[in-house]
Formats: structure tokens, C-alpha cells, sequence
């Protein structure tokens, strides 16, 4: 007696060589769960369906179930600040590669996704939702006008760590000496909205006009003051200008988003970033410094050296001898060290810090 032929095919989900009248290709996503899920009161255990029928043990993956892991949108300052933004991330815990021609820089974590932009524009940016956060000047914010979360103030600048100034500058031998002296007078800045606010605030009308660059040069012939950006006053006096009044203090500021800080996982990562930014911020300006001295000098050198406040005192092998560690301001440990050995201190240590989180 002879049997009809009957037709093979792959099926499309457990990759089994099945009946073809049994399975077709599904047309809808609907159709491939109920293969792979199977039907209630058909088959064995019915949960893997058509999979333990064909003697396949393993559960097949839903593509529709993997969850993208979440991205924050960071954007962090192209110009001036990037540099030293870069080193600051880094010693937060956060690698960046940049490539000199990519706006989108490598980043060793897999829940950023980082920008760089011009601090003047970052503000806008997050203002209007296209980054979730970033890293700009206070300067900016106020310029801009932006309606942001400020998130942290990190105070640090292009070369220093030391908050930047926009001030009015004039030349030397200028006969202006206050700011009630620019009536009628031009002024070039880049900032123009900030400008234009503080001659509000004096009750001065004065002609205010975009700076493209070179600012500084512009005082000496085609303007009358400038209004520029500072650190030290270096650039100022090397181009004989003299500072008349300070319009702002400036700091780099973390912002956010006001619709990604309201959600959860966009303001926990945020406020990781702004932790670790500040104790890395701390710990540039600190060291540790260890040392062992006999128990019986002890209390002598913390009553005659304060700056060893709360320090950590342990107990050595040796009877008699403790080991004492603390974290102190770097800039007095030159005068420190001498009187600690002066004091019966040995074998003092001092190492520099990454994070110092308070």
C-alpha cells in the first residue's frame, strides 16, 4: 500500500524540521507567541508548545521582550572648558575618548551617551529636552536665559581652580572709572544679554554690540569698553586694559532637563555624576598623610598641630606605637611635615587622593 509523500519545513521559531501542514511562517506577532507559548489543553506541558513536542529542551528568546538598556544624554562643553571637563570626568570614574572628527565621544559606560557643544548652546539644549543634562558655565544659564535644574556647582575653570569673572574692562588711560561713565558709549562683548541687564540694573543707555573674537584688541580703537571673560587678569594687563567693575562670578553647573530630572533613573544617575564630580573636585586640592609616632607624643602632636583634626589612630605590632592618618589641605603640608618629624613623627607618608566624598 502505498502513502502519500508528505512535506517538510523549518519551522521558523524552534528551527526544527517539522510537517508543513502543521506550521506556516506567522504573519503576526500574535501568531508566533501562541507557536512558541503553545495552546492551553494541547501537547504536554504546554508551555513550551510545539518546543518539547519536537524534543527541543531549550526556551526560545523573544526578541519583543529584550529591554533596551536606558541612555542619559549628556552634553559636555566643546571650547575653553573641555579640556579641563575631560580630566575632571576621568577622575570621576568616567573614561571619554574624542576623536578629532566626531562630535560623539567613547565613553566607558554604557548608560551615557555623551556631546560635546559649545558651552554657549548646551543650556538650550537641555532647556528644550535634546540633552537630558550637561556640564556649562553659570555664565551661560544667565545668557541664555535657560529654564533648567541646576543640579551641582563645581567650582573650576579653564586653568584653574578658581571661578572665572566677566568683567567691564577699559583701556588704562580711559577717563572712564564707573559705569556711569558708558553713557552714550559702545561696548563689545560676547555676552550681550548679560551686558545689557547690568546697564539696566545702573540705569545706563549705552550701545552694546556682539564681539566675535579678539575682544581685548577692540578697546584700544574701535570701542570704548569691553566686557570679557577672566581668570587671573593676565590677558587684561598684557593688553593694558583695566578692570572697572566685575557683571558676574561664573562656575561650571550641572544641569538637567526638568522633565528627565522628574524621572527616577535620569536623577539617580545624574546625582551619581555630580557626587563622584565633586569628590574628585575635593581630592585635587587634598593629600593623605600617614605617619607613626610612640604613644607617648601622641597627644602633644594633636594639641600643637590642628590641622590633624579627627584623624585615624590604630594601634601597631610594636607596643607603644600607633599609626595616625589624615586628610589635610595640600598646600600646608610643606610647612606641616618638618613639624611633624620635629614632634617624634616617623616614617611619614603622603599620597595623593582620587575622591574625597563627604
Amino acid at each position: 500500500m502505498a502513502f502519500p509523500r508528505r512535506t517538510w519545513q523549518i519551522n521558523p521559531v524552534t528551527r526544527v524540521k517539522d510537517p508543513a501542514k502543521k506550521y506556516s511562517r506567522p504573519r503576526m506577532k500574535q501568531d508566533l507567541r501562541k507557536q512558541v507559548v503553545g495552546t492551553p489543553g494541547r501537547g504536554s506541558a504546554n508551555r513550551q508548545g510545539s518546543c518539547r513536542a519536537s524534543g527541543w529542551r531549550g526556551a526560545p528568546t523573544l526578541p519583543w521582550k529584550i529591554e533596551m538598556s536606558r541612555k542619559l544624554k549628556f552634553g559636555l562643553p566643546k571650547g575653553s572648558l573641555q579640556e579641563a571637563t575631560i580630566q575632571k570626568m576621568a577622575k570621576a570614574g568616567f573614561n571619554i575618548s574624542i576623536s578629532s572628527r566626531s562630535y560623539v565621544p567613547y565613553v566607558d559606560d554604557a548608560e551615557l551617551e555623551i556631546r560635546l557643544i559649545r558651552s554657549q548652546e548646551i543650556s538650550r539644549y537641555v532647556e528644550h529636552g535634546y540633552l537630558d543634562g550637561g556640564i556649562t558655565g553659570h555664565d551661560w544659564i544667565i545668557e541664555n536665559d535657560s529654564k533648567v535644574h541646576e543640579v551641582a556647582e563645581f567650582v573650576f575653570s579653564k586653568a584653574t581652580r578658581q571661578a572665572a569673572r566677566w568683567v567691564l574692562a577699559v583701556p588704562e588711560n580711559s577717563p572712564i572709572k564707573s559705569v556711569k561713565d558708558l553713557r552714550g558709549k559702545r561696548i563689545a562683548t560676547e555676552v550681550v544679554n548679560l551686558t545689557r541687564k547690568y546697564l539696566r540694573r545702573h540705569g545706563v543707555k549705552a550701545e552694546v554690540e556682539f564681539s566675535w573674537g579678539a575682544t581685548e584688541v577692540k578697546a584700544h580703537e574701535l570701542v570704548d569698553a569691553v566686557v570679557e571673560l577672566t581668570e587671573t587678569g593676565s590677558s587684561l594687563r598684557a593688553n593694558k586694559l583695566r578692570i572697572v567693575d566685575i557683571l558676574l562670578t561664573s562656575t561650571p553647573r550641572l544641569i538637567a532637563n526638568h522633565r528627565a530630572w522628574k524621572d527616577p533613573w535620569k536623577r539617580a544617575k545624574m546625582e551619581t555624576l555630580a557626587l563622584l564630580l565633586k569628590g574628585a573636585l575635593e581630592a585635587e586640592a587634598k593629600v593623605g598623610l600617614k605617619m607613626n609616632i610612640a604613644e607617648k607624643n601622641l597627644a602633644k602632636l594633636l594639641k600643637n598641630l590642628p590641622a590633624l583634626r579627627n584623624p585615624t589612630i590604630s594601634s601597631l605590632s610594636q607596643k607603644g606605637w600607633v599609626a595616625v592618618e589624615t586628610i589635610i589641605d595640600e598646600h600646608i603640608v610643606r610647612e606641616l611635615i618638618p613639624q611633624l618629624k620635629a614632634a617624634g613623627a616617623e616614617g611619614i607618608i603622603e599620597y595623593p587622593l582620587n575622591k574625597v566624598v563627604y
